[in-house]
């Protein structure tokens, strides 16, 4: 059983910055694939960003790409969303999610088997 709290979330004004931080417990982490995603209010859970079990590969969401950077620290066992150039559309709550039967980065929420709580994340204007 993997357990995923994220933390980090806040308010900020656009074009500021935060930094999204999600610890893992169970399981062998080093061995999953990481994703981050967000939700909005009246909208789909959407992909954000995944980074491969080694690290060496990651993948976002167009909409994010150039200013979000996802990272991950298998000492730690946390992975992590660099948010920068934040834009009101960003407000959503942003979920982790572990793969823990492939090590490729993927965008459907369905390849992931575990998620965290949710971290709020608000952007004002």
């Amino acid at each position: 059983q993997v357990q995923l709290v994220e933390s980090g979330g806040g308010l900020v004004q656009a074009g500021g910055s935060l930094r999204l931080s999600c610890a893992a417990s169970g399981g062998t982490f080093s061995n999953y694939a990481m994703g981050w995603f967000r939700q909005a209010p009246g909208k789909d859970r959407e992909f954000v960003a995944a980074i491969s079990w080694s690290g060496a590969s990651t993948y976002y969401a167009d909409s994010v790409k150039g200013r979000f950077t996802i990272s991950r620290d298998d000492i730690r066992k946390t992975v992590n969303l660099q948010m920068n150039s934040l834009k009101r559309e960003d407000t959503a709550v942003y979920y982790c999610a572990a793969d823990t039967t492939g090590r490729s980065t993927k965008r459907y929420a369905y390849d992931y088997a575990y998620w965290g709580q949710g971290t709020q994340v608000t952007v004002s204007s």
